[in-house]
C-alpha cells in the first residue's frame, strides 16, 4: 500500500463524494440531450447577424463553429464517462448502508439545509437527541469511508 494513503483524510473524502452524487447522477441522466443539443447546433445552418455595424466577414467560421461543437462534445462525453467511473465506484458502497446510515448523512451534506435543520429533522424523524444524532452521523461516516477506501 501506498505510504500516501495512510494520510488522506477519508472522512473528508467520503464526503466530498457524497456531496458529489446528485451532480454525477444529472450528468448521466442527461448528457445524451446534451450532446444531441451540441449535434443540432452543429448540423444546423447559421445565419448573418444584422447589427447594422460593418464587419469583416470570416470565411473559416462554419469550420471554427464544427470545430468548436466537436471539442463540447469531447467534453461532454468525459464528463459522462467520469460519471459512469464514479457510480460505479460510489454506489456499491451507498447501497451497503443502512436505510438510516443513508438518511443521516443525505440530511447532513446532501440536502441543503443547515446543520441544525439537519439535526432537528433526524432527531424527529429516529427519535434522537441531538448528541445522538452527531454520534450515528460519526458512525455512518466512518462506515461510508471505510466501504469506499476501506482502513
Amino acid at each position: 500500500m501506498l505510504i500516501a494513503w495512510q494520510y488522506l483524510d477519508k472522512k473528508a473524502a467520503a464526503v466530498e463524494a457524497l456531496k458529489d452524487y446528485s451532480s454525477m447522477q444529472y450528468i448521466i441522466e442527461h448528457s445524451d440531450e446534451d450532446i444531441y443539443e451540441v449535434e443540432t447546433r452543429m448540423t444546423s445552418p447559421h445565419s448573418a447577424k444584422i447589427t447594422g455595424v460593418p464587419g469583416k466577414h470570416n470565411p473559416k467560421s462554419g469550420e471554427e463553429r464544427l470545430a468548436a461543437c466537436l471539442d463540447e462534445i469531447d467534453v461532454l462525453k468525459e464528463r459522462y464517462r467520469r460519471a459512469l467511473e464514479y457510480m460505479e465506484w460510489f454506489k456499491p458502497a451507498w447501497e451497503a448502508l443502512s436505510e438510516e446510515e443513508q438518511f443521516i448523512l443525505t440530511e447532513f451534506f446532501v440536502n441543503d439545509v443547515s446543520k441544525t435543520e439537519a439535526v432537528a429533522n433526524i432527531g424527529e424523524k429516529l427519535f434522537l437527541e441531538r448528541a445522538q444524532v452527531y454520534r450515528r452521523k460519526d458512525k455512518a461516516l466512518n462506515h461510508l469511508a471505510l466501504l469506499l477506501y476501506g482502513k
